[in-house]
């Protein structure tokens, strides 16, 4: 699939209804003139798998809040997707993926700096269903997707989304993804497909935990925490990438993200640390 290219702020960005937003980030300059002091600002251009969506609006805000001089400009999507961009030099300082994998095939391709590297969390996939659902969740698990009720089954694209690679391998895991491939249906990331269930254009939705917990979400559904070990481990990590314009804020942020604030937001969007 394409995605429709739009530009993304994450102050402006509203909830949900752009979940599933453009990978492009047309940046503007590495500094810009603020009109109520006329200094200089400077930037911090993300490329951010979609699963931090809300996590990572709050971290950035956070960080702006204290580092007043240095905008965070998000674009969040699938990470193999931003990671085809960035082969081929897109506009962004900083990559978070959600997988670990993206990030290291830039450093062998000189495109990041090994020392760079870091892990920033551990992801967590859910089951989810609306709250009008009549499924028992609690006591069927990953198996819900069987019930007969169930006609569309939402995942993340597994050829570019680790979600849904990790779904598609929960599935198969659990022996039921014989039973319910004809009715997969994939949204461009993860933040699509969550979309896809709240909106009710799937019965079920395989997502992101951090997603499940966001406000956009909370209170209109129920989730199940799949287990750990029915998918491959959901290590999140990133890199500063090579001709950063501002090297110094990138670090700024990244160092903030893994610090003691920014780990308390994303645990409380359901994050573990890497070494728990």
């Amino acid at each position: 699939m394409r995605g429709r290219r739009i530009v993304m702020r994450t102050r402006l960005v509203p909830p949900l209804v752009l979940l599933a937003a453009g990978l492009l980030l047309v940046g503007a300059g590495a500094c810009e003139r603020t009109p109520a002091t006329g200094t200089d600002r400077r930037e911090v251009r993300v490329a951010a798998a979609a699963d931090l969506k809300f996590a990572l609006d709050e971290v950035a805000a956070e960080f702006t809040a204290r580092n007043a001089d240095i905008q965070v400009t998000v674009t969040y999507g699938s990470s193999g997707t931003l990671y085809a961009q960035l082969t081929q030099e897109a506009p962004f300082d900083l990559f978070l993926s959600a997988d670990i994998d993206y990030p290291r095939k830039l450093i062998e391709q000189g495109r990041a700096a090994k020392e760079s590297e870091f892990l920033y969390a551990v992801g967590h996939l859910v089951v989810w269903v609306p709250n009008a659902s009549g499924i028992d969740l609690d006591r069927l698990g990953l198996k819900a997707v069987t019930d007969p009720s169930v006609r569309k089954v939402a995942l993340a694209n597994p050829k570019t989304a680790p979600y849904g690679r990790a779904a598609e391998a929960a599935l198969k895991s659990q022996g039921v993804y014989d039973a319910v491939k004809d009715k997969l249906v994939f949204g461009e990331n993860v933040a699509q497909t969550a979309q896809f269930a709240e909106s009710g254009a799937a019965d079920v939705g395989l997502i992101a935990l951090s997603l499940a917990m966001a406000p956009a979400m909370k209170g209109k559904g129920r989730y199940w925490l799949v287990p750990l070990d029915a998918y491959p481990r959901l290590e999140q990590g990133g890199v500063i990438l090579t001709g950063a314009r501002d090297a110094e804020a990138a670090q700024s942020f990244r160092a903030f993200l893994m610090g003691p604030d920014g780990r308390a937001v994303l645990k409380r969007y359901g994050f573990t640390g890497a070494g728990e």
